[in-house]
């Protein structure tokens, strides 16, 4: 018997050749530096904000070198796979500006052709490839139990061995092929492994986009390529499909780096072109229990999830500004160079990325926010809070939306200067920053009710002009009434004022908002007009003369 009659066994329903797909998925028509790349996810329902940097850069790199950059959906560990899996993902990165031009465009089509770019529908495919390794001898089925590994790995580490299927420890390896058929012919299911032609003891030099030369052992472990339900592992189909869908470079997390031997051994005993490979570098937190340096975990840290960002509307735009920081180390300064330009104008270079990975700072983030929010319009701003909070927050998006003129009115103080304000980080941010300006959300609890309400109401009735142009020196000039001067006056002489105009202003704040520190008092008063303000200001007198 021959290896092909052991091929034709293992596969007797494999009918194509490899010679077939590579007619079927023929060589891109592209210029020579074009990046085709791929995000290849696993259907979870989880994206992980280091996925998304990974995402967002290999989209980067394609669209700048006017390659192609597609989604493939790596569902093969179907323990893991959860129901409408691939919308969640391609939603959940569309709303981060992650787009795809191949690939599912929900869980049942696809747009390309290089697919089915889902893998538990190649099936085929990776088992064409395997019974063409088992023809050659390349590979083999392989009868151990779970029962028979596991007790291979617990002699390995009694013995202080290395750990895994390989050499003398590979006990399928020597069957004769006549034994191996043998054993399918009785029913006996097995996976197939490579055989492989590495020496442990041979180091080979892997170069990284960004990291250079690093250096590995060779691979020597039998690895499984096909398992036995017939679906390949994800080392098989990861050289498999990024082959045939003609991958340039593979961008993916540096938890992957360890696997670059097996990836290259896989590409050269198959015949295949090798691709550049680039591995991100993870992204890392200072631990508050240790206070030492530590990845970001989707169990522990909840900004790892892209929920996190979602539930508190932080806006995706400047996600994509603050992961731009984090991908290239000339971003920053390019960005402040070009404020008028966008995240897709700037061009990334593997040399300018990370080698040991980046700090993720939730302040800077946040600094980044509340920069890009004070460039939004008060409609633009308004739009996006409408669709947040429609979502959200129910109660509070049926006021906010009862009168977009008025809400946008609010959304507007301090908004059309210099320095717009810079108080907003978040959508949900917005409630604290405004309800005091809705009637109905208006409900203080005054600790102090110490202030002159009837000062206030003479100002409001008899001093307040919404047409000055000089409001403060209006107020200031109103304030002497009471005895109320400026800040330099008051200092001289503390003793013959009753107060300064900052302390004038701050009362008639307090009372009319609840709160201490607001945007431009002007504006409130403003916006909010006399009936209302002197409502507000009753109010106040009105409680204060019950207590």
């Amino acid at each position: 018997m021959t290896n092909k009659d052991l091929a034709d066994l293992l596969f007797p329903n494999i009918n194509k050749t490899i010679e077939d797909y590579e007619t079927i998925y023929p060589k891109r028509n592209l210029d020579t530096d074009a990046i085709v790349t791929r995000y290849a996810p696993s259907p979870t329902g989880f994206i992980h904000i280091g996925a998304l940097l990974a995402a967002f850069v290999g989209g980067a790199f394609s669209r700048q070198t006017n390659g192609v950059f597609y989604l493939r959906i790596e569902d093969t560990d179907t323990k893991r796979t959860i129901d409408n899996g691939i919308s969640l993902i391609i939603n959940g990165l569309k709303e981060f500006g992650v787009t795809f031009d191949e690939g599912p465009i929900d869980d049942n089509n696809s747009v390309g052709n290089y697919g089915p770019y889902i893998q538990s529908e190649r099936k085929e495919i990776y088992q064409t490839y395997a019974k063409h390794l088992v023809e050659l001898g390349l590979a083999y089925p392989c009868f151990c139990s779970e029962e028979e590994i596991e007790n291979i790995r617990n002699i390995q580490a009694h013995r202080k061995a290395r750990i895994g299927y390989y050499g003398e420890w590979a006990k399928c390896r020597s069957l004769s092929i006549e034994e191996a058929c043998e054993k399918i012919k009785k029913g006996e299911k097995p996976v197939i492994r490579l055989r492989s032609n590495g020496d442990y003891d041979n180091k080979i030099i892997c170069h990284d986009e960004i990291r250079g030369e690093v250096a590995f052992p060779e691979n020597d472990l039998d690895i499984v390529i096909i398992k036995s339900d017939g679906l390949p592992t994800y080392h098989f189909a990861h050289a498999i499909d990024d082959h045939l869908m003609r991958s340039t470079h593979i961008i993916r997390g540096d938890e992957w780096l360890s696997s670059l031997p097996i990836h290259l051994q896989l590409f050269d005993m198959l015949g295949f072109e090798r691709p550049k490979y680039a591995h991100i570098s993870p992204l890392s937190k200072i631990d508050e229990e240790t206070g030492n340096m530590r990845k970001l975990s989707k169990r522990k840290d909840p900004e790892a999830a892209m929920s996190y960002y979602h539930e508190l509307g932080i806006p995706y735009e400047a996600v994509v500004i603050y992961l731009a920081t984090i991908a290239s180390s000339d971003f920053e300064e390019w960005m402040m160079q070009n404020p008028d330009k966008s995240v897709n104008d700037f061009k990334f270079d593997f040399s300018r990325m990370s080698k040991s990975g980046a700090l993720f700072d939730l302040d800077k983030l946040n600094n980044i926010c509340k920069n890009y929010i004070s460039t939004l319009t008060a409609k633009e701003l308004y739009d996006k809070v409408k669709t947040y909070l429609l979502e959200y927050d129910e109660d509070f998006y049926k006021i906010f939306t009862e009168d977009e003129e008025y809400s946008c009115s609010v959304l507007n103080i301090e908004r059309n200067s210099k320095k717009p304000r810079k108080d907003i980080g978040k959508y949900s941010d917005v409630y604290e920053n405004v309800y005091y300006m809705y009637d109905s959300l208006f409900e203080p609890k005054y600790e102090n009710l110490s202030l002159n309400a009837d000062m206030y109401i003479d100002y409001i009735e008899n001093g307040f002009n919404v047409e000055t142009e000089n409001w403060f020196n209006d107020i200031s000039e109103f304030a002497r009434k009471y005895n109320y001067v400026s800040m330099k006056e008051y200092k001289n002489n503390p003793l013959e004022y009753t107060g300064n105009i900052s302390e004038f202003c701050e009362g008639l704040r307090y009372i009319v908002t609840g709160k201490t520190q607001t945007p431009s008092l002007q504006e409130i008063l403003t916006i909010l007009g006399k009936e209302r303000v002197l409502k507000r200001l009753n109010n106040y007198k009105d409680i204060s003369k019950r207590s």
